[in-house]
């Protein structure tokens, strides 16, 4: 595997393959990374001839009381796990290389409205952040495809419309969430949680496992779904966030005929934010 640190020489090392006609797969991440990245380079292996995988610790989709400073940076482990897999390139720019001297009047990309909810509620900007650091690899790598992890669906569906709207030749694939035996969903923010957190965590899943089973069984009282699972995650150790009940395409509030569930949660324990969901087809009647 490759290590490159500029635009210009990941752009002459990929030329070749480009003039080859090979089919080129792209993997964002911000590194330190679990089963769930390296799920994600397996998929771009299986859809593409050559992977380049990303890793750059974003500062624009971090808030300013956020992890940004403390977020785990472990370039040599990623490199090693990377390279056993078979990724051809690992892109790991620095913010200058990025961003210039000043990352603050970088221009922004921003998908409207869907930023603007649930996470982006409590992490205002953080969305501007990922569709302008996404759409800028996008244009560096110029990938046919590009897979993401689909624990954070919102980010999925937003990466989706903005590829859609600015006409990316990209094909964009969602990689299933990987867990825990506990059903906790992998995450790189799961580092900070002590053993006695992480069993309060895993309630996360289960509660939302829950919620989706009443409504296979019928339940359409979506409004005190939502109530009864905040209360339940409401415990010493988890402070909840949102819970919300969406249409897995538009995420807005699922009504009586919908059929396409997502189901999104977000809530803190300890001092960790960590998100999940789960998503289900019923069978329209």
């Amino acid at each position: 595997m490759q290590t490159v640190t500029t635009i210009n020489e990941l752009r002459q090392y990929l030329l070749p393959h480009r003039q080859a006609q090979q089919k080129i797969g792209l993997v964002p991440t911000m590194g330190n990374l679990h089963q769930g990245h390296l799920n994600l380079v397996s998929a771009a292996l299986d859809h593409s001839d050559i992977v380049v995988t990303s890793i750059f610790v974003n500062p624009l989709q971090f808030g300013p009381n956020e992890d940004l400073a403390s977020y785990p940076r472990t370039l040599d482990r990623d490199t090693e796990q990377l390279t056993k897999l078979g990724c051809h390139y690992l892109f790991a720019p620095g913010e200058t290389e990025l961003y210039g001297t000043n990352s603050s009047t970088q221009t922004l990309v921003q998908v409207p409205e869907l930023s603007r909810l649930y996470c982006g509620v409590s992490r205002p900007g953080h969305f501007d952040g990922v569709t302008t650091v996404v759409s800028k690899l996008f244009n560096i790598v110029q990938p046919d495809i590009a897979c993401f992890g689909l624990k954070d669906y919102q980010q999925f569906i937003i990466i989706e419309s903005m590829v859609n709207d600015l006409a990316f030749p990209i094909e964009l694939i969602g990689v299933e969430i990987a867990r825990e035996e506990s059903g906790l969903a992998m995450s790189s923010r799961n580092n900070y949680l002590s053993p006695q957190e992480t069993e309060i965590a895993a309630n996360l899943n289960r509660v939302l496992e829950s919620i989706a089973a009443q409504i296979q069984q019928g339940a359409r009282q979506f409004g005190p779904l939502q109530n009864q699972a905040i209360a339940e995650l409401d415990s010493p150790g988890m402070q909840p966030d949102y819970f919300v009940i969406c249409d897995a395409h538009s995420l807005l509030p699922a009504v009586d005929c919908t059929t396409h569930f997502a189901i999104l949660a977000a809530a803190t324990v300890g001092s960790t934010r960590l998100i999940d969901n789960v998503r289900f087809q019923l069978d329209s009647q």
